[in-house]
């Protein structure tokens, strides 16, 4: 039985690793479930409290993921229509355009706000490039954590 749970969580650590860059697939959910896979076994025993930092570090990095193409519009000038917008954007993106909708949506969602705000197009613009920038930071943060719960599972391993 080990074994398979092992093979498993190896399954989603992988998953969780090509999810920080595919937006289809949730990272850090898949590589925390790997580590609970692997904790599972006999073999590691994680402690309580690791279980739970990690469980909390993946919600918080999850949250930043959908918060940072707003924060970005913001930060590049975007009025409240834009960040309505690029907000919109994000939860359309995510549950009706799936995969490319969650980096489109906050970029055009941004953008179109921003238009409707009777903001010249350069600004619009400039707001979507915003939230651009705003999810890659969101893809950063999944990478680095899922790398490290990768690691935390591979020194658990061997």
């Amino acid at each position: 039985m080990d074994v398979l749970l092992i093979v498993l969580g190896c399954i989603c650590m992988l998953a969780g690793l090509a999810g920080a860059v595919l937006p289809i697939l949730p990272a850090t959910p898949l590589n925390y479930v790997g580590i609970i896979l692997l904790h599972l076994t006999s073999r590691v025993q994680f402690t309580g409290k690791q279980l739970i930092c990690w469980a909390v570090l993946v919600v918080l990095v999850q949250v930043f993921d959908y918060l940072t193409p707003i924060l970005g519009a913001k930060r590049f000038g975007g009025s409240k229509q834009g960040i309505w917008g690029c907000g919109i954007g994000v939860l359309a993106g995510m549950f009706f355009f799936l995969p490319y909708g969650l980096i489109l949506g906050p970029i055009v969602g941004a953008v179109v706000g921003e238009l409707l705000a009777g903001k010249q197009s350069g600004a619009a613009l400039k707001a979507g490039l915003g939230s651009f920038l705003g999810f890659l930071l969101g893809t950063v943060s999944k990478l680095v954590v899922s790398l490290y719960l990768i690691y935390r599972f591979v020194v658990a391993l061997f």
